[in-house]
């Protein structure tokens, strides 16, 4: 058997905790989707280390608030920490971190050999969740990646049926339903009790897309897979202890899902989830390369593109008239919108195109000033490793340089049209052009599967992301090769391996905020 399937004239919620408890007993998944379900983590883990070690607000509380909940028994730990606490404190702060400067996986919900393609986003957020049952279950390094392995694929293929951001509903929710599923069957809970919790998440837990409006962004955007998570836990505990959510909560004609999506009984969608092989939606999930708001991808790509074919480019910068991007929806409403075209904080500017483009401009410049253009980075590949944009990048010192503010005012962004609608989300259509002040245009043409996309053949992805991994491990982890090194080795690791395997040593390097 390669794959479960789940068609809407059944009970989807009870057949997804029976696939979670099938999964962790008997999955099979090919070994190139272990290595890249570790490779996501070992990424994740970097990002929420570096996050915590330079202060960010929701990372650190939520870690402290964690701390005060200590439990002997039963309990899993935060990132730095030998304490054990309670599973959904460790969840929530853990959770939290992984998010804070969104720079870890993505995914777009889009599979058209099934027919899939609803493009709901996603993001590997949740892996704290199969650690936390690990410990509590005393399950080995083999067991967590089977769990981190279901978690991504029930929410994956959730993202490819349902476009939860259409009704602005946060795209969190698909995440939350996989953490009961797996954390449940991990611990041992039957389908049932795995269903009466997938029933409380979608019943009483469901988070608006009002966390990431507004024209600054709060703690609530990148805290909200961390609160949801800690929720699915929650619910999954009392499902355990013997409380009992709503059933069949996919079909039921109150819920989110067929209030949104009219049916005469069934659920909305058909929903196949993997069980061995290779088709898995970890496979179509992306890379972030660096510290960037994903649909600004394809605009990276393309500038890097233009400055491989143009090196005497940042000999001329200041000749630079303009710069054209066009890309599709929703990038043009996400990263362009007006209140972030002058961003204030941190989370504005990583979601602004104007700030990220003309960010990696400036250093390409700077880079080429440096070295008075002697052994400049001569590939794609050597340029993502050069300037690749990490948290001092949106720094307030960062977000207020003269240089980066004055590209930013050369920059028009538009929206490309239906062309470029049309190829997402299968890539992420964009193109970008300079205009020098002689007239000269240079355009890189159109990009779609840019550095780090699942669909991307030509980047060398295990070397740019070693260079990530060095400098979010040297910001925040004392000893970041030999945590790298066990992160690496995560399907080896024994019980008790596990249990330290976020026991790393955390820096202090002040308050980032």
């Amino acid at each position: 058997m390669s794959a479960t399937k789940l068609p809407r004239n059944t009970n989807q919620a009870l057949g997804i905790g029976q696939y979670a408890i099938d999964f962790m007993q008997s999955g099979d998944p090919a070994a190139v989707v272990q290595s890249r379900t570790i490779l996501f983590h070992t990424d994740s883990v970097l990002c929420g280390a570096s996050a915590l070690a330079l202060g960010t607000n929701a990372p650190r509380l939520l870690r402290e608030e964690a701390l005060g909940y200590p439990r002997k028994k039963s309990g899993a730990r935060v990132f730095g920490s030998a304490q054990t606490v309670a599973p959904e404190k460790a969840v929530v702060a853990n959770c939290s971190a992984v998010r804070e400067w969104d720079s870890n996986g993505t995914n777009f919900g889009f599979n058209p050999s099934l027919g899939h393609t609803a493009g709901e986003f996603g993001h590997n957020d949740f892996y704290p969740v199969a650690v936390a049952a690990a410990n509590i279950a005393g399950l080995d390094g083999a067991a967590t990646l089977r769990g981190m392995i279901a978690i991504d694929e029930i929410r994956g293929r959730l993202a490819e049926v349902f476009s939860l951001k259409t009704y602005k509903i946060d795209h969190v929710v698909h995440g939350a339903i996989a953490s009961a599923a797996v954390y449940g069957a991990m611990l041992g809970a039957t389908a049932e009790e795995i269903e009466s919790a997938i029933g409380m998440v979608v019943a009483h837990y469901i988070p608006w897309r009002a966390i990431r409006a507004g024209k600054q962004l709060s703690d609530s955007k990148g805290a909200s897979a961390a609160i949801s998570a800690e929720v699915a836990v929650l619910s999954m505990q009392r499902s355990m202890r013997g409380f009992m959510g709503p059933r069949d909560i996919f079909r039921n004609p109150e819920s989110m899902f067929r209030q949104f999506e009219k049916t005469k009984g069934d659920s909305p969608f058909d929903l196949v989830l993997g069980f061995a092989g290779e088709d898995f939606a970890v496979m179509g999930m992306h890379f972030k390369l660096g510290l960037y708001e994903h649909q600004s991808a394809g605009a990276l790509q393309g500038l890097i593109d233009l400055i491989v074919a143009n090196p005497m480019l940042l000999n001329h910068s200041a000749d630079i008239a303009s710069i054209h991007i066009s890309a599709y929806e929703p990038a043009f409403s996400i990263i362009g919108d007006p209140a972030k075209r002058d961003p204030k904080t941190r989370q504005s500017a990583d979601h602004s195109m104007l700030y990220i483009v003309s960010t990696l401009l400036r250093k390409a410049i700077d880079t080429h000033e440096i070295t008075a253009g002697e052994s400049m980075p001569a590939t794609s590949d050597d340029w993502w490793k050069e300037i690749m944009l990490g948290p001092h990048d949106y720094s307030a010192e960062a977000i207020n340089d003269s240089r980066t503010r004055e590209l930013m005012t050369k920059i028009q962004f538009e929206h490309g049209g239906p062309d470029y609608d049309s190829r997402y989300p299968d890539g992420i259509p964009t193109s970008i052009a300079i205009v020098m002040k002689d007239g000269k245009k240079l355009e890189s043409g159109l990009v779609m599967y840019p550095s780090g996309h699942a669909r991307n053949t030509t980047a060398k992805l295990s070397e740019i992301l070693e260079k990530k991994f060095q400098l979010l491990g040297r910001l925040g982890i004392k000893k970041p090769k030999k945590a790298v090194k066990v992160l690496e080795q995560l399907a080896t690791l024994s019980p008790k391996q596990i249990r330290s395997l976020y026991n790393f040593d955390l820096l202090d390097r002040g308050s980032f905020e």
